[in-house]
């Protein structure tokens, strides 16, 4: 049985699940699943100055992009508040990005609009390619020539020790696949194809599939945030640990880098993102996004993601203010919650 997600939901467009969810989760972390993330909006970037001109917007050192090599970057307002986030396949002629459903129209806007006299043609490929991710340990055996992902150390908790190694940041490796891409990424193999042709690599890829719900209780487990979920017009880069993966701390200007290098200095970002266990919720009611998050009373932070997870039951994550203990007694509506700190 197929079940797909609510029309009223982001994600719509995609199965939410295959008849067993907490299965399908088990088959994500223990082997390989195939997910259809084909909702997600790509956007195409040719032109021969490409690498240069990413480069010199984004939170991310691109000027040496070469073929078949992937990353993340951000795009920041002038404050240092996330604006975009997109995930990052180069072949050659074209850089790919890849984001949230729904965020597509306002990257492609912020690309147009700092185009200027570049030689860059960027433009809206979200009908010509979709998303599909395999999922798990087994993944990288299916494209054993793809290297295993390189990430830098997430930064946060190293900031007041002054320990973060400069320029860490993210390494994936691309390749051709079936007139589309394959990108190693840490959950898995991440596959740009053809969108006319997504049920019938599908099938030839014949491997079990999985849906979105086992999906978003993966990223939560290892603590993956979402742009939209995890984020919100205040959120910067070091709260939510995306330092390490879409920031390059040793490149020139972009908008935003003030704030950035204020709190690699000084290693006190307003707030961070942790991993809360619920007590009390009801299996099939999981706090909405945006729920606050409270400590005797008062508001702290807000739910991000909530999911049941197989092994771990109830858990979100949250954003919260930075001086919140680990040991809070904090609560979600009428359900206890506690952060983990593992």
């Amino acid at each position: 049985m197929v079940e797909d997600l609510d029309p009223a939901s982001a994600d719509a467009g995609v199965p939410a699940h295959f008849g067993d969810p907490m299965r399908e989760q088990r088959l994500l972390e223990t082997a390989v699943g195939l997910v259809d993330r084909s909702n997600r909006a790509v956007i195409a970037v040719p032109g021969v100055e490409r690498a240069s001109w990413l480069h010199t917007i984004t939170t991310q050192h691109l000027s040496a992009l070469k073929a078949d090599e992937g990353t993340e970057l951000l795009v920041l307002s002038p404050n240092g508040h996330i604006e975009q986030h997109a995930l990052v396949a180069e072949d050659g002629t074209t850089a790919w990005l890849d984001t949230e459903p729904g965020a597509g129209e306002g990257l492609l806007k912020y690309l147009e609009m700092m185009r200027f006299f570049t030689r860059v043609e960027p433009r809206d490929a979200t009908a010509e390619i979709a998303v599909l991710s395999l999922v798990g340990p087994g993944a990288a055996a299916l494209f054993p020539d793809l290297a295993d992902p390189r990430v830098g150390a997430v930064p946060d908790a190293r900031f007041a020790a002054g320990s973060v190694p400069a320029g860490a940041t993210s390494h994936y490796s691309v390749r051709a696949f079936e007139g589309g891409l394959a990108r190693r990424v840490p959950l898995g193999v991440d596959l740009l194809v053809p969108r006319a042709r997504k049920d019938e690599i599908i099938e030839k890829l014949n491997v079990p599939r999985a849906g979105l719900w086992a999906y978003e209780a993966v990223r939560v487990a290892h603590r993956i945030p979402r742009l939209g979920w995890e984020t919100d017009h205040r959120t910067i880069p070091a709260e939510i640990g995306l330092m390490a993966t879409s920031v390059h701390m040793e490149k020139g200007c972009y908008r935003g880098q003030e704030t950035v290098a204020r709190v690699h200095n000084l290693g006190r970002p307003p707030r961070r993102q942790v991993l809360l266990h619920l007590d009390g919720v009801a299996s099939d009611h999981p706090p909405a996004r945006n729920t606050p998050v409270e400590l005797a009373g008062r508001a702290v932070g807000f739910i991000g993601t909530a999911v049941r997870h197989h092994e771990l039951g109830m858990v979100a994550l949250a954003v919260v203010k930075r001086n919140v203990p680990d040991d809070a007694d904090l609560s979600v509506g009428e359900s206890a919650a506690a952060i983990d700190a593992g």
